[in-house]
């Protein structure tokens, strides 16, 4: 689909970066070096332009994710309950009527996808847009309205721990991108890390 190159409402940026990290013996993914530099740093450098309200959701080494954002949050439990909880604390200090959600090991996310997905969000207000794959959906890259937010804590505290379920329940609509599409990659086990950083290396 072809997308307008016309202004788009603002939004607050929210980075995913509060998991356990198992997939890579417990390392803080964030902050793993890929291409020289933290994994958080290639995304602060691709969603800096788009906002004056950047927040990073992290449960650990929260200093040095604070020089990446305008604002730092953290799980309100000490048991790492999954992204929803992050997503959640974005939620609520988001300045902004749309909160743009990525997840911090995905640094192949491109400007182009961005811009489609604000554009597309645009066309249903009140409505959360999610990427999906075929039938799988993204839950983890989306876009969500601050007026959810509400519902949200309603859906938390009734128990709920599944973006996708919460999403869904509030008739999102989906920005379809190819089966395999590499810049959903999510670099979260050793392999991948290496492996992409040994394809870049070809590259150059």
């Amino acid at each position: 689909m072809t997308v307008p190159d016309t202004p788009l409402p603002p939004c607050s940026v929210l980075l995913l970066a509060g998991g356990r990290g198992q997939r890579m013996g417990g390392q803080d993914k964030g902050l793993l070096k890929w291409r020289g530099k933290p994994l958080v740093a290639h995304l602060h450098a691709l969603t800096r332009p788009l906002t004056d309200d950047l927040i990073i959701s992290c449960n650990r080494n929260i200093e040095r994710y604070a020089l990446y954002a305008d604002c730092v949050v953290h799980d309100d439990s000490s048991d790492f309950p999954g992204p929803l909880a992050g997503i959640r604390a974005g939620l609520k200090v988001a300045r902004h009527a749309w909160l743009l959600v990525l997840p911090c090991d995905a640094p192949l996310v491109d400007a182009t996808l961005l811009h489609s997905m604000r554009w597309n969000a645009s066309l249903h207000p009140g409505r959360p847009l999610l990427l999906r794959q075929g039938q799988q959906w993204e839950p983890l890259f989306c876009l969500i309205p601050k007026s959810l937010e509400p519902s949200l804590e309603r859906a938390w505290q009734d128990g709920e721990r599944s973006p996708r379920r919460v999403f869904l329940a509030h008739e999102a609509t989906a920005l379809q991108c190819l089966p395999g599409d590499s810049r959903l990659l999510n670099l979260n086990t050793p392999h991948l890390l290496a492996g992409a950083e040994n394809n870049a290396n070809c590259q150059k």
